[in-house]
């Protein structure tokens, strides 16, 4: 047998060694990326798990906290007493406290926290832009106009109701002139963060126009504090009505949430999935631009809600809109809720805008959310 048989026998019986074939590598990557997706599912079930046993239980102890001692019994029996249970009714004067001052304010504090988190979600994912938030489109600043002109020029005796439908008109006004500025279809999202601030320093100014042609010491003192935001006049009324509208745009925004994680993606991206991104866009900024209009008519002007809770959020949970959006209403609520627990009782007898201590902490939390949020890219 030649060289040349011998070198064909040993190729014929020891074929050469396959190249690596891609299925195995495609197949580990399908196995890990399942393994991140139930894990991340998991997670997800956890953080939503925990707020729905921590919200109720924050809800419970914020109601007891203040110079008047209450425990969790108190207030137990003067909520179920309301609701016509057979249990034994608290004193008059503790029932008055649980069921008349606290149990509004608290109730309210999470619907407008709640609200406030989902819009400013919503609204970071429409303008693709991570500093967005309810007040991007200058509707604080028109809520801050009307009810000036309700508490200084006197528009309807200055009463409470006067008061939040100053403020609401005032909101309604700043957000058609965005949509007159921005477009039909409410444009770019570069043309409704520029709509945005010029809508927003407009009503600053009027805002600022009338306090000066108009207020005295006492009724400036009175704006400025409504300015940064207080929940001291909650009412059942108020909450009552806060509930409809937060629950009403949370429902409606969780419907879109397919449409939402397409327009994450970009207009165009979106656009391909089947997504009308000029129609889907306008209706989920006019949901928005109502919900933060009857909230900030009910609490004032109360900033970092909406840009520091969907972050964090959105840190635990990722960015799927089916969970990112309850998850966002939950701990919107507790942050809120205990951020005006602490503005009403840490500075007793004097109580504190809510809206100066979700500065100061939501500006150093939102730092260490970019610091972190760097480091990991």
């Amino acid at each position: 047998m030649t060289s040349d048989d011998l070198a064909r026998t040993a190729t014929t019986a020891v074929p050469a060694a396959p190249e690596a074939p891609e299925v195995p590598v495609t197949a580990a990557r399908t196995v890990r990326t399942a393994r991140i997706g139930r894990a991340g599912r998991r997670r997800a079930l956890s953080v939503g798990g925990a707020g729905l046993v921590l919200l109720p239980l924050s809800v419970a102890l914020a109601v007891t906290v203040g110079a008047a001692g209450l425990s969790v019994g108190d207030v137990f029996q003067s909520v179920a007493a309301h609701l016509g249970l057979p249990v034994d009714p608290p004193s008059a004067l503790r029932d008055a406290i649980v069921w008349e001052l606290r149990l509004p304010r608290v109730l309210l504090a999470t619907l407008v926290g709640g609200g406030l988190a989902v819009c400013g979600a919503v609204l970071q994912t429409l303008t693709r832009n991570p500093l967005a938030d309810p007040y991007l489109l200058g509707i604080s600043s028109g809520a801050s106009t009307g009810a000036v002109a309700v508490l200084i020029l006197g528009l309807g005796s200055g009463a409470a109701a006067a008061l939040t439908a100053g403020a609401f008109t005032g909101s309604l006004a700043a957000f058609c002139c965005v949509l007159v500025l921005a477009g039909a279809t409410a444009g770019g999202s570069l043309r409704v963060v520029l709509a945005g601030v010029a809508v927003s320093q407009l009503f600053s100014a009027l805002t600022s126009l009338v306090v000066i042609w108009a207020g005295d010491a006492q009724s400036t003192r009175g704006v400025t504090f409504w300015l940064l935001g207080s929940l001291a006049s909650a009412s059942w009324g108020g909450a009552v009505l806060c509930a409809a509208v937060t629950g009403a745009g949370l429902l409606v925004c969780w419907a879109a949430a397919p449409a939402l994680d397409a327009l994450a993606l970009g207009r165009e991206m979106a656009a391909s999935l089947g997504v009308a991104p000029g129609r889907t866009r306008f209706v989920l900024l006019v949901t928005t631009a109502l919900s933060t209009a009857v909230l900030v008519a009910a609490s004032g002007a109360i900033g970092f809600v909406g840009l520091v809770v969907p972050h964090a959020v959105r840190f635990l949970v990722g960015a799927r809109h089916r969970v990112l959006l309850p998850a966002c209403a939950l701990y919107g609520a507790i942050f809120l809720l205990w951020a005006d627990t602490a503005a009403r009782t840490l500075f007793s007898p004097r109580e504190v805008p809510v809206g100066v201590l979700t500065a100061l902490i939501g500006v150093p939390a939102f730092a260490v959310i970019m610091r972190g949020r760097s480091a990991g890219s």
